[in-house]
């Protein structure tokens, strides 16, 4: 199995969980004399159990992500937590812009005007950088993921 099957798999894992969880809170309260479509209990304890196999799963993925190297030499875990960090700074800078576009509501010509006090040129060219990063090692991961195999 490759790293990145084993991802998809915990992406199943998660999604199955959510799925048994949103059918519990359908089953575990129904009218008097009505019985449940599915039994709650008996989903609770699938819940349990695909949860131990998720748990199983997320420390044989970590252990992997600290062993397998991209051709930096950078582990894939220290890589995944970088870009997660440009993702993080993205986002933020993103709100800038986002703000400043936001319209100023002046009934007369009195009030308070705004004035922009940081350079929206500047900031989005730092968007634009931190995205090619963010593209350029992502594609690295995708890569690795799909080539290195999980133990």
């Amino acid at each position: 199995m490759k790293l990145a099957e084993a991802l998809l798999l915990r992406s199943e894992y998660q999604k199955k969980i959510e799925s048994l969880k949103q059918r519990i809170l359908v089953n575990v309260k129904v009218q008097e004399n009505e019985e449940p479509f599915e039994n709650p209990k008996d989903l609770l304890n699938e819940i349990f159990k695909i949860e131990e196999q998720l748990c199983d799963l997320v420390k044989k993925i970590n252990h992997n992500n600290f062993k397998i190297k991209l051709p930096s030499g950078e582990s894939l875990a220290d890589a995944i937590a970088n870009r997660n960090m440009i993702l993080k700074k993205i986002s933020m800078l993103k709100s800038i812009p986002e703000r400043v576009n936001e319209k100023d509501y002046r009934l007369t010509h009195t009030e308070v005007k705004m004035h922009v006090t940081l350079n929206i040129s500047e900031i989005q060219k730092q968007i634009d950088s931190l995205s090619k990063s963010y593209r350029e090692l992502d594609t690295q991961i995708q890569g690795v993921n799909w080539t290195s195999d999980f133990d």
